[in-house]
This record gives C-alpha cells, structure tokens and sequence, in this order.
C-alpha cells in the first residue's frame, strides 16, 4: 500500500515537472521576434519604414515595420518619444501592463516554485504519516497463509500449551458457557532457535486468523512518541480484521524492567512499554485477539509486563529431546534426496542442538552433497556438515603450519581425549584432530554429551577436567614455561562454569545458597571471597587433571604421536589407544 502511493506520488511529480519545462519552453521560445538595436531603429524611423510602435512598460520596444516585419529594440523611457513618434507619423499603441508573455512567464515560474515547495512539503507528510503508522506490518491472512502444527516438529508440550487459545479463536461461545476468558498475552521463553516464532505462526494457521509478526526494534525509534503511536496503529488495524494473532519477537527491546529514577518512564522505550501496557488492558478478550511474545531472558522483563491481564501464560519453548530431534531432523529431510541415512544415531549426536541449528545442520549436507555432485544427502554428507556446524571448515593448505605447533597441537587434544574418556565416560568421543579450523581452532576434540535435565556437581567438576586437559597436557609434557595460548577458549569455558557454580547454583562455600545477582541488587557486596573461592577451585581441579595424565603419560603419547601420523582420529581409532 505504501509503495503503490510512492509510485503514485513519484508519476504526479514528474508529470507536473514537464508540464512546467514545456511551458516555460513554449513562451520563452515560441515565435520569438528578432532584434535591432535603437540606431537601427532610428534609421527605420527616418527611412519611413516603420508602420507602428508598441510601448509599455517593458525595457523593450515592439516595432512593426510597413512591409509586415517585426522586431524589438531597446526602450529610452524617453518622455519626448511618444511625440517624435507621431510627428514621423507612425502609429502608436501605448499600454500601461506588461505584455502578456512575461506575464505567462512570470506566472509560470512562481507556479513552478510552487509546486516544488508543494511536492516537497507532501513528500515530508507522507514520510512523517509513513514513520507512525503500522501500514508496513505484515498481516497473513488465512486463505494465504498455511503455517500450521504439521509444518513444525518437536515443542509437543509447547503445542499442547497454546491448543486452548485456537479453540478460543475458533469457538469463543464454547468457552463462554463457562464463563472463561481467552488469555490476552502469552510469553513464550527459551533459548534461542528452539521455534519459538514457528509456533506463534502455527496458532494463527491453525486457528486461521491474522498473523502481524513484528519485533521489538520496530518500535523503538529516534523520535519519542513514534513507538507508542506504533502500538496503537497495529492494535487498531488488529481490531478491524477482527480476530488476529499479534506477535511480538524479542519483546525485551520494549518490555525490559524499568528503573526507579525521577526520569523513568519518559524515554521512548517507557512510553512504548506503557502504550502496549494500555492497549492490552483496553481490549475485550471477546474481540479475540491474542498477543504472543518471544524472548530469550524472561527474567529480564517488567513485572507489569507478566502479571495477569497482560502476558497471563509463560510458555517455555525448550530444546528439544533425542526423540523430537528425530522429527525434526526428518521434517527438515523432506523434499531433499537422502538415502541409508542413520537418522537415530545423528539424532543422539546432536545433543543441545536447537530446532535452527538442526536445520543449518541439513542444509550444510545437502551444499556438501552438491559440490560432490552426488545423487543422494549420505551420512558421510552429514558428518561433514556436524564438523563444520560445531567447529568451522577444515583449513585446506596446512603447508604453513609449523612441525613444532602440530606437536603441541597433538598433545593438547590428546590431553582432552584422555580426560574424557576417564571422567566422562558416559559422552561420546566422536573425533580428535589436530587440523586448523576457520573459527581460528588448531584442532578440537569433539565430545558428545548425553542428553540429560540436570547437571550434577560431580558432571562439573569433571566437565571441567576435560577442558583443563589440554594445558595440562601442554605443562608436563612442554614444561610450564612453553604453555601457549591454545587453551584460551578452555579456560573461557571453565571460568563459566565455576562461576556459575559458585555465585548461582549455590555449589559453592563463599555464597553458601545464596545467589550473587539478587545480592548485587541490596549493594554492598564484597566479592573478593568468591574470586578467592572460583580461585582455589580451578587450582584443585587443574592439580587433579594433571595427576591423571601423569598416571596414564604413555597413552597420551600413544594418542598424540596417532594424531601427528593420521591428523584425525574417530571414535574407533581412539576408543582402541584409549582403552
């Protein structure tokens, strides 16, 4: 709709711009008279040629001369003119007004401003009007829009959860015997790509009513009031199909908590908040329009926000399960030519893929598969694509790597090998290799873990071994002062688990059960004993690392010098020098 008025307003312009060109063209051009100057003129005068004289108040003067001629001199204003004129018995036509070509002409170039000013004035209207209102949001209607449950796997108990409101939306009277009202707000919260966006567009296919899909940003703009008007613009617009479906991604742009100084609420992320606040509140639940939000930190949010009335249902989207990774990976399958493909044991391998992630996954082996130009998606297909979606592509020329890095390379990844196969023995050791990767890896170890709800104390303490075994190998093998920076990205991810152990899953001595966020939040906290403590945990877990490959040194030599021969070893090779 915007675009057919620009179309609309950009033809009217250009129209009115070659009506003025040709215009002006037309009187400045147009049958022209041709020139003299004034001693010309006077010799006509004294060779009596000159039949008549126009004079007015022009700086020229229109001369028609006896044989039909016509030309222009110079005007003298002179006074005595008009009487030399008729003493030589010429004619004269005296008019007080300009002639009308400079009138035209005149009139032609202020109406040429005109109109430019006009179109440009128009031009910022339209802009302004385009900026507030909420024309630009999408809305899918039933008839074009086929989104359901059977286009999305997995989230089964998230299904479950919203089944109500599409009766809702189809049969409001069912529930209205009852006396029950439709929830006006629903907040659905996971991490990210768990198909959180899917399954607002699947209420709307199923219960076949409007989808405005919009996010967050969209409504936060440079000009305070701009978001607010937004939000009243889409409800209105909402309100006219009737039913609809109003989906808000990445609500916590607009919805995050607001603070408590004297300047709170009059920045345009408040008012925006406080106007979906207010829209919320004043819509009949008879009306039938539901809003759905995402975010990926529902603790983030305001309490207004979540109370009921508003969002009334929390919905969490999780990760899903080996059983609905199954579903996905073979919904993602169809259309694709695939054939002897392990689906239940690339299910099992990609624990703590998301929905998205599993979709990247198949993609990447399907690209693979036609640069091979194969006929069929094989396992061997998706293999690759898992190594490239967990650790980058492969570097292809290895001629710059030095015999001294590939060394150290060897017995760092051999460390974690080990270490896993020691202290956990439950994950998969997939594959070991020491060739570089484009997300800047000098090899990796590839450990998949077991799909589980919760983690243990114990999971963590050795999760943490294994990423330490790596600079562990790197010291008792290379000695403490050859230690490299290859463990940067293990120590990352250690620190963020001993952190998390101490200072929120209250494993720790310094908080005891406590957790450090909500404390942070009273002020006056001392967090040097929880450095101290995070300290002396990583210091006792590293010492104990390097205990156990000290005990099992000759397989670690064994597994590295492998690895410097073949470069990568999977799981069969490495379960036979482990064990």
């Amino acid at each position: 709709m915007i675009k057919t008025k620009k179309n609309k307003f950009f033809i009217s312009s250009i129209i009115a711009l070659i009506l003025i060109i040709l215009g002006s063209s037309y009187f400045i051009f147009n049958d022209k008279p041709s020139s003299k100057s004034y001693n010309e003129f006077l010799k006509d005068i004294e060779n009596n040629k000159i039949l008549r004289v126009s004079l007015n108040k022009s700086s020229k003067l229109t001369i028609l001369t006896k044989d039909g001629a016509e030309y222009l001199t110079d005007n003298p204003n002179n006074t005595t003119l008009k009487e030399d004129l008729l003493k030589n018995n010429i004619e004269v036509k005296e008019s007080n007004t300009p002639p009308l070509k400079d009138i035209m002409l005149t009139l032609l170039i202020i109406g040429s401003l005109g109109t430019i000013v006009f179109l440009s004035l128009k031009k910022t209207s339209l802009g302004a009007k385009n900026m507030l209102s909420a024309d630009s949001f999408e809305a899918h209607k039933d008839e074009n829009f086929s989104f359901n449950f059977s286009s999305m796997a997995g989230n089964e108990e998230a299904k479950e959860s919203v089944k109500d409101i599409i009766e809702f939306l189809k049969t409001p009277e069912k529930y209205a015997k009852y006396g029950a009202r439709m929830p006006k707000g629903v907040i659905l919260y996971g991490e990210p790509g768990t198909g959180k966006t899917l399954l607002a567009k699947a209420v709307a296919g199923e219960a076949g009513v409007p989808f405005y899909a919009l996010s967050g940003s969209d409504f936060v703009q440079l000009y305070v009031g701009v978001g607010a008007s937004r939000i009243r613009n889409l409800f209105k617009k909402a309100k006219k199909n009737g039913k609809a479906v109003i989906f808000i991604d990445e609500i916590d742009a607009i919805g995050k908590k607001r603070d408590n100084s004297k300047a709170g609420g009059s920045d345009e992320r408040d008012q925006t908040l406080n106007a979906l606040l207010t829209e919320m509140s004043g819509f009949n639940e008879n009306e039938g329009i539901v809003v759905m939000a995402a975010t990926n930190r529902l603790d983030m949010l305001d309490s207004a926000l979540l109370r009921p009335g508003r969002f009334d249902r929390h919905i969490e989207v999780s990760l899903p399960d080996v059983s609905a990774r199954e579903k996905i990976i073979n919904l993602y399958l169809e259309g694709k030519p695939h054939k002897d493909l392990d689906i239940k044991d690339l299910a099992k391998k990609t624990s703590y893929f998301s929905g998205a992630k599993l979709e990247n996954l198949i993609n990447e082996a399907a690209i693979i598969a036609c640069k091979e130009s194969s006929d069929y998606i094989y396992d061997i297909h998706l293999d690759k694509a898992f190594s490239i979606v967990v650790a980058g592509y492969e570097k292809v020329n290895k001629e710059g790597i030095k015999e001294e890095d590939k060394n150290i390379t060897a017995y760092h990844e051999a460390g974690h090998a080990i270490l896993s196969k020691l202290v956990l023995p439950e994950d998969k050791l997939s594959k070991v290799t020491i060739i570089p990767t484009s997300k800047g890896a000098g090899g990796y170890t590839l450990t998949i873990p077991h799909d589980s709800s919760y983690q243990n104390l114990s999971y963590l303490h050795n999760r943490i071994k294994v990423l330490l075994g790596g600079r562990a190998a790197e010291e008792i093998i290379f000695g403490k002062n050859k230690i490299t920076t290859g463990a940067y990205n293990d120590l990352k991810q250690a620190t963020n688990i001993i952190s998390s152990m101490i200072t929120s899953y209250g494993m720790g001595e310094s908080l005891g059960l406590l957790s450090l966020s909500e404390l942070q939040n009273l002020g006056g906290i001392n967090t040097s004993e929880v450095l101290d403590e995070c300290k002396d945990t990583v210091y006792k877990l590293y010492e104990e690392t390097k205990a156990l490959l000290i005990e099992n040194e000759d397989v670690l030599h064994s597994l590295a010098k492998s690895l410097l021969d073949k470069e990568t070893l999977y799981e069969e090779d490495i379960y036979k020098l482990v064990s």
